[in-house]
């Protein structure tokens, strides 16, 4: 057990569900307060002054969305979690903007993950607070020069920190398959994303994103595909809306999301299941360049695909297409960044180029990471995004 000196405040009308959350969280090392309403949870946290608060959305007397802004509003250096069984999309973004660190979605299968996210977020708090004391002795030094300058520093650290916590490992081995990425931001914050992950014991899932824009507008986008994405998994599970968990199908589910957000940003991407038993690979592209090249001793080639972009069309469908794996290969996913390094004078030259770039570099992540210099690269206009799939190379 790590031993803690944090006081956490969970409020949630389940008895059962708040019992069981504190009980973890005791054991784990944490003082917990408990409130079975959000009246109550308001008034506790004005007299005992939690660390951290984790907090249902459905509650009587006071809603979840609105005791997050009231919290924020008497101690904005106070995290909030939501741990709520709703999942409905408007919540949650609408949680997110008003400050909530993280949103997980009940039942929760694994209460490490909720240990976890509270880890991470009183880390971020206390990273903050000392942030905020250093930057008023600067203060007294350089009022209005120094202070700027910071500021806007802790900001794109944090949103930092959150987008780098939510990448996979690199590399993630499973079963026979290794997969790796490298994400090099054009700012300090990336439009680009990339996730894989185990679907059910024998489906393994991944996808490429490239978000329009850069910066933080672009970056914000990449911390809702991955909730949609863990939403989408969560139900799966459940036999929910998704049961197969389709690559066709969540681009689908995901074009809907961002176009009912009304954020003005799209992504480009591609998606893909790999089924261990068959050896396939089932998988949907949603407007993206390149398309994925697939690498073999014997060949190197464009995948097949075509898809309009993601999140501007209520009319989009995507479809799916079925690959049998070789036995032995790599599978190259990029954003469109990387077409800046690309020789040629056109985007017709530069994609004639890429596969003879990846077959040269040996279809692995570290070959494509000399051929393109991506250790000294300077200024670029755009972010990049690689992501290689393979087995048995």
């Amino acid at each position: 057990m790590q031993k803690t000196s944090a006081t956490l405040l969970i409020i949630d009308d389940d008895e059962v569900v708040r019992a069981s959350l504190a009980a973890y969280l005791e054991d784990s090392g944490f003082s917990v307060l408990q409130a079975s309403n959000g009246m109550q949870g308001l008034q506790t946290f004005e007299q005992e002054k939690p660390d951290l608060v984790i907090c249902d959305l459905r509650m009587p007397q006071v809603g979840g969305l609105e005791l997050i802004r009231q919290v924020t509003s008497l101690a904005p250096e106070t995290p909030v979690i939501v741990v709520s069984g709703a999942g409905v999309m408007s919540d949650a973004v609408e949680a997110l903007r008003l400050g909530a660190a993280d949103y997980l979605i009940k039942p929760l299968e694994d209460l490490a993950v909720l240990e976890h996210s509270v880890r991470r977020a009183l880390d971020r708090a206390r990273l903050l607070q000392e942030n905020k004391l250093y930057r008023q002795k600067l203060e007294t030094a350089n009022r209005e020069l120094e202070a700027s300058l910071h500021l806007l520093q802790e900001d794109q650290d944090a949103g930092r920190q959150v987008q780098m916590n939510m990448l996979p490992t690199s590399p993630w081995a499973i079963d026979s398959f290794e997969f790796e990425h490298e994400i090099i931001p054009s700012l300090y914050l990336s439009g680009d994303f990339v996730d894989y992950f185990r679907v059910d014991d024998r489906r393994v899932a991944f996808y490429l994103a490239d978000v329009s824009g850069h910066g933080a507008s672009s970056a914000f986008i990449t911390v809702l595909l991955k909730f949609m994405t863990t939403r989408l998994l969560f139900e799966s599970k459940r036999g929910g809306t998704l049961p197969k968990f389709k690559p066709s199908e969540v681009l689908g589910h995901i074009n809907r999301g961002l176009i009912s957000c009304k954020l003005g940003k799209h992504v480009t991407m591609v998606g893909g299941v790999i089924d261990e038993e068959t050896g396939q690979l089932t998988y949907s592209v949603g407007g993206h360049l390149p398309l994925p090249v697939l690498y073999t001793p014997t060949e190197t080639r464009y995948l097949e695909g075509r898809g309009l972009p993601v999140g501007l069309f209520n009319e989009a469908t995507y479809t799916d297409h079925v690959l049998d794996l070789p036995e032995s290969f790599s599978l190259t996913l990029l954003s469109d960044g990387i077409l800046d390094l690309l020789p040629g004078d056109t985007l017709k030259e530069k994609e004639a180029n890429l596969p003879e770039l990846v077959k040269s570099a040996g279809g692995s992540l570290d070959g494509l990471r000399r051929k393109f210099g991506l250790a000294t690269l300077g200024e670029m206009p755009d972010d990049i995004a690689l992501l290689v799939l393979s087995r048995n190379l």
